[in-house]
């Protein structure tokens, strides 16, 4: 079959032997998948090793083969894929065996997975083939660091960096379906424009000063995922006894802040990466009560992911990019 692999340190696509299955796993045929910036760092991790891994962490389909064991689906259920395997539970970090669908798990660009029916969850009926494709891993990691981590309430006034991305548009979206006041920003006046079709109350400039435009704001919590270039900015507009959820870092991972001035602040910093199988029930849950549905910028056929990817590093998209298998 057709996957697109990272080999040799290159991405590529190659012919691959058919996965088989065990006793408690199935075999879906995929409809579609989704882009995610880990697809573009896998390269790094694995660097130039022999061995093909399957990109791909995002995808919805078919079950068209099913392990003896298999009770939860039958041949011919629609299904997500669940990108967080071995994290059942609400727990206040991931267990030591967690990972993520996607290297080293062969990953969701190709023809067909094979994947425990632990890992998967039946597609919600108000999203499109498209839409299912790009949904699990930025509504599970957005939740998790909205709902969960952040504690968003209704009263909040949430500030969230960044409104273009998979993650912080799929934030923004459950933010307004809570009922919290949303500020979010962008690179571009244009791009911020095209931004209001998700609902934000408030959009200003990466490069405007953002005590100055958030001076008459109470801010409760904000939402950091670019990291370096923008994590003391955010903390300056944030109130005293605010909380900030970081849940990735787009530009530097290391960086330095007024410890002294965080502590007087009474400042709350919390941690936040993907999230549990009870997490993913809550969201299909809320998602399908509030009818919530994953913006996307682009799609592409398969044998075009490599123009994707580059779209996904140009930074330019609003939403999610979708590959039709």
């Amino acid at each position: 079959m057709k996957a697109f692999v990272v080999h040799n340190g290159n991405y590529q696509m190659k012919e691959v032997e058919e996965p088989e299955i065990k006793a408690d796993e199935v075999k879906v045929q995929l409809k579609t998948a989704g882009l995610n910036h880990r697809d573009l760092m896998i390269k790094h991790r694995v660097g130039s090793n022999e061995e093909a891994y399957i990109l791909g962490s995002d995808g919805a389909g078919v079950i068209v083969e099913a392990g003896a064991n298999v009770s939860r689906f039958d041949i011919g259920d629609e299904v997500i894929i669940n990108p967080g395997l071995n994290w059942y539970d609400k727990s206040e970090a991931p267990p030591a065996d967690f990972e993520i669908v996607g290297v080293p798990f062969h990953g969701t660009f190709a023809e067909r997975i094979v994947i425990s029916e632990d890992f998967i969850e039946r597609k919600p009926k108000h999203l499109s083939w498209e839409e299912a494709g790009v949904f699990a891993l930025s509504g599970l990691t957005g939740y998790r660091a909205l709902i969960t981590q952040g504690q968003l309430k209704k009263t909040d006034t949430l500030f969230i960096p960044g409104a273009g991305g998979g993650v912080n548009s799929f934030i923004i979206l459950l933010a307004k379906a809570v009922g919290a006041k949303v500020i979010t920003t962008s690179r571009e006046r244009e791009k911020l424009k095209d931004a209001e079709k998700l609902g934000y109350d408030k959009g200003i400039l990466t490069n405007d000063n953002w005590q100055e435009k958030l001076a008459n704001e109470t801010i409760d919590l904000v939402i950091e995922s670019i990291g370096g270039k923008t994590f003391n900015r955010s903390l300056e507009v944030l109130r005293k006894g605010g909380r900030i959820v970081t849940y990735g870092s787009s530009t530097n991972d290391q960086l330095t802040f007024d410890l002294r001035k965080f502590f007087y602040g009474q400042y709350k910093l919390i941690g936040s990466t993907m999230g549990s199988r009870e997490e993913l029930h809550e969201l299909l849950a809320f998602t399908e009560d509030q009818s919530i549905k994953p913006i996307i910028d682009r799609q592409f056929a398969f044998s075009d992911i490599d123009k994707a990817f580059d779209l996904l590093g140009a930074q330019n998209q609003l939403g999610k990019i979708v590959i039709n298998m």
